[in-house]
């Protein structure tokens, strides 16, 4: 019975994910009542509860995960200031004479919130409610539309500076540790978040290549049919023309300040110049900039921004809290050796990464991946990593794995994201049949860094 435990806890916390709990204080709170009651029966030591401070400390002092907070400022600054809603709109005027010139223009936006925010859910909304209503103005099909928000909406997972992988790399260098230590190497190896940075980049690239294509390819074979006379849509934060010209003084204008932006972040990261902690303290004073050179910064919108910022940061580190006690409590149980017992009886390690990456996904639909990287990962990783996977690589895959399964039906988190702001006339099977080709293509990147590794 004593066995059962670590799994009764894992269902137990999903149960109440699923109900609606706040997850910071689900992972903690269900952990500790099953700690307890395990107590009474013997079956958990409540003397490791001890290690409870130390490891807040550890979190709260992790100077990695200080670049959390700064790169949400740079983000919701970029957001707070329409300096996103110029850049689109510029765009949009500028590809808009060119057949499937707006989807283009989505793309390129997108991929430029996901290097600014890093936050999926940010980019989806503001994607949404920047392009969805020009786009179905301008003939684009709603499925289409939809799924091309949606998918480069999760770019922010796997483009650099992203905050999954601001999180992700911290924990799989701590595993990457573990499973040095665990082999008998007393000066193991270190891992830095700025190197996986380096690493996801050609994936993330791939990605935005292949959506670029298919969407060529896509309004080639079935070109927009405009049902209304071009005309401005206010709502749509988008000039809906699709005859305008652009004027290239603006597009210089509000492309270049953020380019130059995001390539000094990514920049002095890549050169070895600053760390991702420096470098996103570079980025939340650049944004301040931008946002004061455009003259969209004033007090009202400094307040409402730190508010944001503030609430995402203070979410970002409860659920680190709340995932370490329910690291400290499942590996209590005995969690960690019935991982490693369903591991050796795999067998392979081709298997286990397979079950692994099964279960990603699977949890995926229901976790978010702060909750995963915080709650899955370190149980896993260790071991995927004495089985002579390379850290960096498996970090890679994950990211990739779980940006797949947001964008998956029934459940997929950014469908949900992108359904809330979309109009009553876009029906969600729409979306489902519209983000299909975009799963495919994330399928294919993940299958190409799978078998050749030197992508990443």
């Amino acid at each position: 019975m004593a066995e059962l435990l670590p799994l009764l806890l894992f269902v137990c916390i999903c149960a109440t994910l699923l109900a609606g709990y706040p997850a910071a204080f689900t992972l903690g709170g269900v952990s500790l009542i099953v700690a307890l009651l395990a107590s009474l029966f013997g079956a958990f030591n409540l003397g490791l509860l001890g290690a409870i401070p130390l490891r807040v400390y550890g979190i709260v002092t992790n100077e990695t995960l200080i670049a959390v907070p700064l790169f949400v400022l740079m983000g919701v600054v970029l957001e707070k200031s329409a300096i996103a809603e110029r850049l689109l709109n510029n765009m949009a005027q500028l590809f808009g004479a060119r057949p499937g010139g707006m989807a283009l223009a989505v793309v390129l936006v997108g991929t430029l919130l996901a290097a600014s925010t890093g936050i999926i859910g940010a980019t989806v909304v503001a994607m949404g409610l920047l392009s969805l209503p020009a786009m179905l103005q301008r003939g684009y099909s709603p499925g289409f539309a939809t799924g091309l928000i949606s998918a480069t909406g999760t770019l922010g997972q796997i483009i650099p500076p992203s905050i999954a992988l601001i999180l992700l790399g911290d924990v799989m260098a701590n595993a990457h540790q573990s499973a040095q230590l665990s082999q008998g190497m007393l000066s193991p190896e270190t891992i830095s978040v700025g190197d996986l940075f380096v690493v996801a980049f050609i994936p993330g690239m791939l990605l935005v290549a292949g959506y670029a294509i298919y969407s060529i390819a896509h309004l080639h074979l079935h070109p927009p049919q405009p049902q209304t006379p071009a005309v401005p849509d206010a709502g749509a934060g988008v000039d809906a023309g699709a005859g305008g010209r652009a004027d290239w003084g603006d597009v210089l204008r509000s492309t270049a300040a953020p380019l130059l932006l995001i390539a000094i972040v990514l920049g002095s990261i890549f050169a070895g110049i600053a760390t991702p902690t420096e470098a996103a303290g570079l980025g939340a004073c650049g944004a301040l900039l931008l946002a004061a050179q455009a003259g969209r910064i004033s007090l009202d919108m400094l307040g409402e921004t730190v508010r944001d910022a503030a609430h995402i940061t203070s979410m970002v580190f409860m659920i680190l809290i709340g995932a370490s006690i329910f690291s400290l409590v499942f590996r209590g149980l005995g969690g960690d050796d019935q991982v490693a017992h369903l591991f050796d009886w795999i067998g392979s390690p081709l298997g286990a990464l397979l079950l692994v990456m099964a279960v990603v996904f699977v949890l995926g639909f229901i976790l978010d991946f702060i909750e995963i990287t915080f709650m899955v990962v370190p149980i896993v990783a260790p071991l995927l990593l004495t089985m002579g996977f390379d850290p960096l690589w498996l970090a890679v895959m994950i990211a990739l794995n779980l940006q797949t399964s947001f964008l998956t039906p029934p459940f997929g988190f950014a469908l949900f994201y992108l359904r809330g702001v979309a109009p009553p006339e876009v029906v969600t099977v729409d979306m489902y049949r519209g983000v299909l080709p975009f799963i495919a293509i994330q399928l294919g990147v993940l299958l190409m860094v799978g078998l050749w590794p030197l992508l990443d």
